[in-house]
């Protein structure tokens, strides 16, 4: 293998491993990502970290600024709306074509928002808002398709961006675990047009909650103390 391809692999495997971090909430909006400290943290060269938080950037994930470096990005308002139009359009098409979908990634869906529950259970809000971006991953791998698959992560660690802004996090990631249970419930049940409608309606509380937070949290930085 090439000089050239072992950075290419190198970088890889630091995006993946920060888009991670991201999704399961360990790096928060405007956290700094330092080449000098994240290369030997990851084994990597500082050029293989520079060009993982360029790809990072491109995935809307990470900013850079002159001077400052780069940082986990911060959503507006108007990001969030933009991630639940494309939410909407991923997830429903994932019900509507459950019918063609496989036993396992049905049986994903169902492990999925059993998950959790049990996050719930043991009060990791953390986790359970974890194992809700998974569950409604689960529901875009029903359209079967690789490429629908690989941008939705994306967009699931972007939307995780968004719940950090959250005041209590308990509360806002108590309230969906249920709810994903009874759109799990309907699918596997064969009540498609029911599941559509119960996700909708899902989708619309979720943008309402954290389009709020977003704003709020955005009044708060500017607002002087």
């Amino acid at each position: 293998m090439s000089t050239s391809d072992d950075t290419a692999s190198a970088s890889g495997r630091v995006r993946d491993a920060l888009r991670t971090q991201i999704l399961r909430g360990e790096l928060p909006p405007g956290a700094r990502l330092m080449d000098r400290a994240l290369a030997p943290q990851h084994g990597v060269s500082r050029n293989s970290v520079r060009e993982a938080l360029r790809l990072l950037e491109s995935d809307g994930l990470v900013v850079h600024a002159r001077n400052t470096g780069s940082s986990v990005r911060v959503l507006t308002a108007a990001d969030v709306a933009d991630i639940y139009a494309a939410r909407r359009v991923l997830e429903v098409g994932g019900v509507q074509a459950s019918s063609r979908a496989t036993d396992r990634d049905l049986a994903e869906v169902d492990r999925a928002a059993t998950a959790g529950l049990h996050e719930r259970t043991l009060e990791d809000w953390r986790g359970a808002g974890t194992a809700s971006l998974v569950f409604h991953a689960a529901l875009v791998g029903l359209a079967g398709s690789a490429r629908l698959n690989a941008f939705f992560t994306d967009l699931a660690a972007q939307l995780r961006l968004a719940f950090a802004v959250m005041p209590d996090e308990a509360a806002f990631q108590a309230q969906w675990m249920e709810r994903d249970r009874t759109i799990a419930d309907l699918l596997l049940s064969g009540r498609r047009d029911a599941a559509e409608v119960e996700l909708l309606a899902y989708l619309a509380d979720s943008e309402a909650a954290v389009v709020d937070a977003v704003r709020a949290a955005q009044r708060s930085a500017v607002v002087p103390r």
